[in-house]
């Protein structure tokens, strides 16, 4: 029998990992600090909890002006580019081929790393969801 030897390829790149797991535990603090300024419940007190808001509110957005120029310099921006060639695929596929074990119809590449759903929902959240978060944080924490 013949040994097949397996390279391990890494389709996103450390940066990539980095951003996607940092920008996480950044909208769970929010998240979790939010609700305490809102009065949901008391964890940490409401002055630390505005403190660590404020903080954490000002790291998201210069990591996220960071991303932005990752994105733009390196030319992934390209992977954001919409299209809705075989959208109606990938959405029956979610809806109804995973369940029955079928192929996913828009396997991923290195050149093209997300699906035409993903593509139309990241960008709606890049530049529509995010930057009104952003203003909107930017306002309660400028108010007073």
């Amino acid at each position: 029998m013949t040994e097949i030897k397996r390279k391990n390829i890494y389709l996103y790149t450390r940066y990539e990992r980095f951003w996607h797991w940092l920008q996480a535990a950044l909208i769970v603090t929010l998240l979790v600090t939010g609700f305490e300024i809102n009065g949901t419940y008391s964890l940490l007190g409401f002055a630390t909890a505005v403190r660590v808001h404020n903080v954490v509110g000002i790291t998201w957005l210069i990591a996220f002006a960071f991303f932005v120029f990752w994105v733009f310099t390196t030319g992934e921006w390209r992977q954001y580019i919409p299209t809705t060639k075989k959208m109606f695929a990938v959405v029956r596929y979610y809806a109804y081929g995973i369940f029955r074990g079928e192929t996913h119809p828009v396997p991923k590449r290195k050149e093209a790393k997300h699906n035409p759903l993903q593509r139309l929902t990241y960008l709606s959240l890049a530049s529509l969801l995010l930057p009104l978060q952003m203003l909107s944080g930017l306002l309660y924490w400028l108010y007073n």
